[in-house]
Order: structure tokens, then sequence, then C-alpha cells
């Protein structure tokens, strides 16, 4: 499995920042309010942040030797992909918040504290869920054995067999 590169958080926020300004743009052409997102979403976001930390801890301290059972490396696996797709979700909701911001305050009219504080809210639970997901997959890292690689060329067991 790769690490999560910055390129693959970057594009995830600019689709969903302008999924959020687009989305905001259709509402208030159809003569409906802007989407305010919900004062719980940023309280679940950094709440799945912490729960995918701490579900990586014990697979770290398994690596690390401090703790008292073998690494099951399926379990770091799900959590590390896990991890993974938090900080991707976390990126895109953080730019989905973004282009809900750009749209408020591009806007003639002064946008109300509250719809603006929720949206700040969203991207800092975006950007909390990020940085929890990626801090969870570093501590899933498990480091590869010398056993783990394949034969080369040069080496038995690769290639024809000299009875052929």
């Amino acid at each position: 499995m790769k690490r999560t590169g910055a390129s693959l958080l970057l594009t995830a926020a600019l689709v969903g920042a302008v999924v959020g300004f687009v989305a905001d743009q259709l509402l208030t052409a159809g003569g409906r309010p802007t989407f305010t997102p919900s004062l719980m979403l940023p309280v679940l976001l950094v709440l799945l942040g912490v729960i995918i930390v701490v579900l990586a801890l014990p697979i770290r301290r398994a690596i690390t030797g401090s703790g008292t059972a073998p690494v099951d490396p399926f379990r770091a696996v799900r959590i590390a992909m896990l991890a993974k797709a938090s900080s991707i979700v976390g990126a895109f909701v953080a730019g989905v918040a973004l282009g809900l911001l750009a749209f408020l305050l591009t806007r003639p009219v002064t946008p109300s504290l509250g719809s603006t504080g929720a949206v700040v809210a969203a991207v800092v639970g975006g950007v909390v869920l990020v940085a929890a997901g990626l801090v969870a997959e570093h501590l899933c890292i498990i480091r590869k054995d010398d056993d783990d690689e394949q034969p080369g060329p040069d080496e038995p067991g690769f290639g024809l067999s000299h009875h052929d």
C-alpha cells in the first residue's frame, strides 16, 4: 500500500471546493437559502479522527515491541486503509466547506456569523480528520522484512530451470 500523497489530498480538496461553491450557486439561483453544515459535522469529524488514532495505537505498540501481542498484518492494513480513506474524506469535506465559505464571502451581502462559523468549523473538522488520518496511517506502517524481496534475475529460483 502506498502512503497518502499530498497531490491526492489537494485534488480531493479542490474537487470538494468546486462542489461546495457550485452547490451554493445552484441553490441561490433556484431561490433557496445557501447550504450551512450542521454544527455536529465538525464534532463528528474530530471524533472520527480520535477513534482512528486510537485504533492505530495498538498496531504501533506491536510494531515497536512495546506491546504484548504480535502484529496482525491484516488488522494493520485495515486500519491503514481506514486512515487513508478518512484523510481523503477529510480533505473533501474541508474543500466543500471552503467552497461554501468562498461563496459566502463573495456575495455583496455580509453573511451571518452563525452560518460563517458553522462553515469555518467544518473546515477545521475536515483538516483535523486529514491530520488524524495521516498520523494513524503512519502509526500502522510495518517495516519491510528482508525476506519479502522477490528473487532477482541473478538469484536462484528465478527464470528457467537448467533442466529445460
